[in-house]
């Protein structure tokens, strides 16, 4: 129905009719469910890469502080002991859901509510009418471009969420911000009513140190173990713990919570069925963190299935994809995974013209793939990583279709088949 009433009118007035609509649903969700965010404790995340990770580790620490907690993203929507997967393939649903979701949670009981947020929800206004008590941001990488028009108007979208904890009627608000990242700055200098502004960067980790068995590092000169892997978890890890001591979450709480997460859903994702070599699953779908996750398994010969995610937007990152896929592994698997109307045939060829000297083969069944992958490993040094899609649900193809799908899944049906 939008796209025949899309055709009908003149583009510029179709937008301001449908941001109209958008904010307008925000609000009638607000005003339904009794602003329910201003009868619970409410902490947002975003940033392009690690808000699912932050998020998980945020809600164990507060676990672990006797906190009972609601928790909504990428990868599921938790509300005290209830727990369901996240099958939407977006981040924050619309139709009310984020007000509903508040209310829920506050009338089970919950203390706290961790939010992933969007750039392309606050596009549409799903951030708004939520009064926040924290905001974090992890960092900032191009995505979303073609959605956005322009890499500024993506940040400005991120800057948005904010503006909104500028306005939140909470009373004592912060925003946590990674300085490490260029743009970390602009999000602790946002205006409005924001008590406190919380930096943090690498820094303050030193030292540390990444092993197969996870990372050890000091805060403050305490020591933090966490069996998650990579430099990237490092700075998860740090965002966490300033949100349990803007909280006053004990110590033992959060050395505890930290601990308590050997694994993420899709994020680094270790499978493990026995095998001699190491599987992984991860979410991988922008350059930064297609490089970020193949650091993380430095010192591995490392056999790669990828593809490039969601036909139809960011062009720009496939042959950057297929470089940085050339640049670490010893074997390269291109694959479908998300085309949706445009052929992937063509997706991946635009990966492939990114690689420029390893050998690549194509198999466009994605379980093939993954097959042929686990084959060719053979060596406890050889590691298959498969990325692009994480805990998505499902392979989206044309007009709509949604193949139901699951790469830690498929990966163990195979591993099986091998044994």
């Amino acid at each position: 129905m939008l796209r025949i009433i899309k055709k009908l009118i003149p583009a510029k007035l179709f937008t301001a009719l449908l941001s109209a609509y958008h904010y307008l649903l925000a609000l009638a969700g607000a005003v339904w469910y009794e602003f329910p965010s201003r009868k619970i404790y409410c902490i947002a995340v975003t940033g392009t890469k690690g808000k699912t990770s932050t998020v998980e580790l945020i809600n164990s620490i507060l676990e672990e502080a006797g906190y009972r907690t609601a928790v909504a993203g990428t990868l599921r929507f938790k509300i005290a002991d209830k727990d369901m997967p996240n099958l939407y393939k977006m981040t924050m649903p619309g139709r009310l859901f984020q007000q509903w979701f508040l209310y829920r949670a506050a009338k089970a009981g919950c203390t706290h509510a961790i939010l992933e947020m969007t750039s392309e929800g606050a596009k549409q206004f799903r951030h708004k009418f939520i009064d926040l008590d924290i905001l974090v941001f992890t960092n900032l990488a191009p995505e979303h471009i073609e959605s956005h028009g322009s890499y500024e108007k993506y940040l400005d979208a991120k800057l948005s969420i904010a503006r909104e904890l500028g306005k939140s009627l909470k009373k004592h608000t912060a925003i946590i911000a990674n300085v490490s990242d260029p743009v970390g700055r602009q999000f602790l200098n946002v205006a409005g009513r924001i008590r406190e502004r919380i930096p943090y960067s690498l820094a303050d980790a030193h030292p540390y140190k990444l092993s197969d068995g996870g990372i050890e590092m000091f805060v403050s000169g305490k020591p933090i173990r966490s069996r998650l892997r990579g430099r990237f978890n490092v700075f998860n890890i740090l965002a966490a713990i300033a949100v349990a001591r803007h909280i006053g979450a004990p110590w033992k709480a959060v050395q505890a919570g930290i601990e308590r997460v050997s694994s993420i859903r899709g994020r680094m994702e270790e499978i493990a069925e026995g095998q001699k070599f190491s599987v992984f699953v991860d979410y991988a779908h922008t350059p930064d963190s297609l490089a970020a996750a193949y650091e993380a398994l430095h010192g591995k010969n490392l056999l790669c299935v990828l593809g490039a995610t969601g036909g139809g937007r960011d062009r720009w990152k496939r042959p950057k994809m297929g470089e940085i896929a050339d640049a670490y592994c010893s074997r390269i698997i291109l694959t479908d995974e998300d085309p949706y109307d445009e052929d992937p045939k063509i997706i991946v060829d635009d990966v492939r013209g990114g690689v420029k000297e390893k050998n690549v083969e194509v198999l466009m069944d994605r379980r093939e793939a993954i097959a042929r992958a686990l084959r060719l490993a053979k060596s406890p040094n050889d590691a298959v990583i498969i990325t692009g899609k994480g805990t998505d649900p499902y392979i989206m193809t044309a007009n709509g279709k949604k193949i139901p799908w699951d790469d830690a899944g498929v990966a163990r049906e195979e591993l099986e088949k091998i044994k």
